[in-house]
């Protein structure tokens, strides 16, 4: 994989939509975790049953606030310079539980998802790996102003796809995925240069300090 090398400054939210034990779409996040961690960057991981999320009500925000669940969710994701989703499909669409994460979520302001890549990727047992989900959750996240990456990854057959280590059974399809993991540190590494580069232009244009050592270290 061509990786920049100032991979290891890129850190990664990769997070499971999935709220059941043994989920497949949690297997197939924790390859796309090591596959992160593999280039010089930094995963961290969590499924969506680590986050206690009710069911989104206007009423209760306004009375009480976001919950903690919210907030720790929206805090993982600021934290981060890209996020993945590995999303499972339920009647074509996707997981009712990850739209309403996504709900709340966009309550925080400043609104987090915006401008901020996203890779999405599924696994299902059934002959199109939960492909539809992916393509009902790029509306959501798109209109959030997210980037979402053009390529997604769909493991077809998911229950026959893992080694008993949790890699990919099939190499065709971990090389596949690989590249594409590649594929969106690389956009993510681009996009954190070229605000670099912005923010160097308004310092020199408003005569400020540079803040070379402070944006190195970001």
């Amino acid at each position: 994989m061509a990786i920049s090398s100032h991979a290891d400054s890129l850190r990664v939210f990769v997070l499971s939509g999935s709220q059941r034990a043994g989920s497949v779409n949690s297997r197939l996040a924790a390859v796309v975790a090591r596959l992160v961690d593999r280039t010089g960057a930094t995963s961290e991981s969590a499924g969506l049953r680590d986050f206690d999320i009710p069911p989104y009500d206007g009423d209760s925000e306004a009375q009480r606030g976001q919950p903690r669940g919210v907030v720790a969710l929206r805090d993982r994701i600021e934290a981060a310079q890209g996020f993945v989703i590995a999303s499972p499909e339920y009647n074509a669409s996707m997981a009712g539980a990850v739209k309403n994460a996504i709900d709340w979520v966009s309550r925080s302001r400043p609104q987090p998802f915006r401008d901020k890549h996203a890779l999405l990727v599924s696994a299902s047992p059934s002959a199109v790996g939960g492909n539809r989900g992916l393509w009902a959750l790029r509306v959501p996240l798109e209109s959030l102003g997210a980037r979402v990456h053009p390529d997604m990854f769909s493991l077809a057959h998911a229950h026959e796809g893992f080694t008993d280590a949790g890699d990919l059974a099939d190499p065709g399809r971990y090389e596949r995925l690989a590249g594409m993991v590649g594929g969106f540190l690389d956009a993510v590494e681009a996009d954190r240069r070229y605000r670099l580069t912005l923010r160097w232009n308004e310092v020199f244009e408003s005569g400020e300090s540079a803040p070379a050592a402070r944006q190195g270290r970001r």
